[in-house]
């Protein structure tokens, strides 16, 4: 399924939007997650660095790694998902459970225009 030209500009727009509040979240739940101010910075600063470098490594559009398809969804599902669990943490399963929605929307969109606009036994672009 190829998506038109301007639901493929939103589509990987929402994608940002998506891992940027992956990352907040995640800071977010550090912070939260410790009394210590110590502890507090360090879990706020460590657990979004840890998913970008993942992301980074294996999920962006310009990966360190080509990895197969099922590894970046892999990826992308314990990013997205880490996030959803910690939103669950902090604000309860109602907004986890939307951005789990709109997550797997936006990545599956993705991946079948991905699909769609490769050539028959290409890589799949990212």
């Amino acid at each position: 399924m190829k998506l038109p030209g301007p639901l493929r500009v939103l589509n990987e727009g929402l994608a940002f939007l998506l891992e940027l509040a992956a990352l907040a979240v995640l800071a977010r739940w550090g912070w939260e997650s410790a009394e210590a101010i110590v502890l507090r910075l360090v879990l706020a600063v460590a657990a979004p660095v840890a998913a970008a470098v993942l992301w980074g490594l294996f999920a962006a559009p310009r990966a360190r790694f080509q990895v197969p398809l099922a590894v970046v969804l892999a990826v992308k599902a314990l990013v997205f998902g880490a996030a959803a669990l910690a939103l669950d943490a902090l604000d309860g399963p109602a907004w986890a459970g939307c951005f789990v929605a709109v997550a797997l929307v936006n990545t599956t969109l993705a991946t079948l225009d991905r699909r769609a606009a490769a050539p028959p036994g290409a890589p799949l672009p990212r």
